[in-house]
């Protein structure tokens, strides 16, 4: 027979000690590594959205070391490379744009006034009721607005080179959790189960809704947002309006807000074409706003995620827009995962109450 366990059995005291010791240091293991949250969050969200491509490669090397390191090769191929161009194509394009402005070469009270003369008048009333129809205050606003953009770019530009060894130190540290969480993630995550104090079942269907979730949310929403911004920059580049890439960039964050869009870009472009004259030009990308730019949501987003992941568009709105407010950049990420995963729990605790 197995002899009985004779070791004293804590006291709720002393139960009560410890407890409070595991969440103080959880809470000190957390704040030490604040300062690299960003990094670990898009580590984590890359390791999890590139988790079936490393499991692939692993039963061809049959190792996972291998596997880890050809994943995070294409990680770089795929999300990075690309991404060091827009930004470095985005920055001269920023440039070339402010200095063609403060030169006279892009007149935007001109635009303002053949708009003006082309409207019809009740449009025209709508803007002397705002106080928009009078030409050297709009100057003026513009000339304000260029100064303070210009102010924000220069001290952006400062930021990003007196920050730019925090930001390779944050870029290496989210590489290298990436490569372990690849390697070691199977093994991680059944720790991490083992040690959460709840049923099984109910624990597994939560760890898999999280998974899907990420996956979704990622593809779903950053994935669908680069075409569209990528559909818009190559008709801004095509028509040979200025700044295509700049443009592109701002359609494809727009396009984060389900109930905005991309549309907020292309949409007056079109209508100024339309109204100065430029007919075609005009009808031309509204049309192609319309037909291709609007329809890959619609076609693309349930190739990549499908349809029992997707949220209602005003939960994926407000989810997203409070959490850029709470977390900044990485909040369009966070605010949609959390969203979804209190659908999720919510589900789960429901279908969980029903068998009782």
């Amino acid at each position: 027979m197995k002899p009985a366990d004779s070791r004293p059995q804590p006291t709720p005291l002393q139960n009560a000690v410890f407890l409070l010791l595991v969440v103080a240091v959880t809470l000190a293991f957390f704040w030490i590594m604040s300062p690299f949250f960003g990094a670990i969050l898009w580590g984590t969200v890359l390791a999890i959205l590139f988790a079936p491509l490393h499991r692939r490669l692993a039963k061809t090397f049959h190792r996972n070391t291998p596997a880890a390191l050809a994943t995070m090769g294409i990680i770089l191929l795929l999300v990075f490379v690309p991404l060091v161009l827009v930004s470095i194509s985005l920055a001269h394009e920023a440039t070339g744009l402010v200095a063609q402005i403060k030169s006279g070469q892009i007149d935007f009270v001109r635009y303002f006034r053949d708009l003006q003369v082309a409207l019809p008048a009740w449009a025209t009333s709508a803007l002397e009721r705002v106080g928009l129809n009078n030409l050297a205050d709009v100057q003026a606003r513009l000339s304000a607005g260029l100064v303070t953009g210009s102010q924000y770019v220069a001290t952006q530009a400062l930021s990003f080179g007196q920050n730019a060894l925090d930001m390779t130190v944050s870029f290496f540290v989210m590489l290298y959790l990436v490569f372990f969480l690849l390697r070691d993630g199977d093994s991680l995550g059944a720790k991490i189960k083992r040690a959460i104090p709840m049923q099984a079942d109910m624990l597994r269907d939560l760890s898999a809704n999280f998974m899907v979730v990420v996956r979704a949310t990622v593809k779903g929403n950053v994935v669908v947002a680069m075409v569209q911004g990528a559909l818009g920059g190559i008709l801004f580049w095509i028509l040979d309006i200025h700044a295509p890439v700049l443009w592109g960039v701002l359609m494809a964050f727009l396009s984060l807000l389900p109930a905005v869009g991309a549309a907020l870009v292309w949409l007056p472009v079109g209508v100024y074409f339309l109204l100065t004259g430029a007919v075609g030009t005009g009808a031309f990308i509204i049309g192609y706003g319309i037909v291709v730019i609007g329809l890959v949501d619609n076609v693309l987003r349930p190739i990549l995620v499908g349809k029992d992941t997707r949220m209602p568009d005003f939960i994926v709105l407000f989810s997203t827009l409070g959490g850029m407010a709470i977390f900044g950049f990485n909040g369009f990420v966070i605010g949609p995962v959390i969203a979804a995963m209190f659908i999720a729990i919510w589900d789960i605790f429901t279908r969980a109450h029903r068998k009782v």
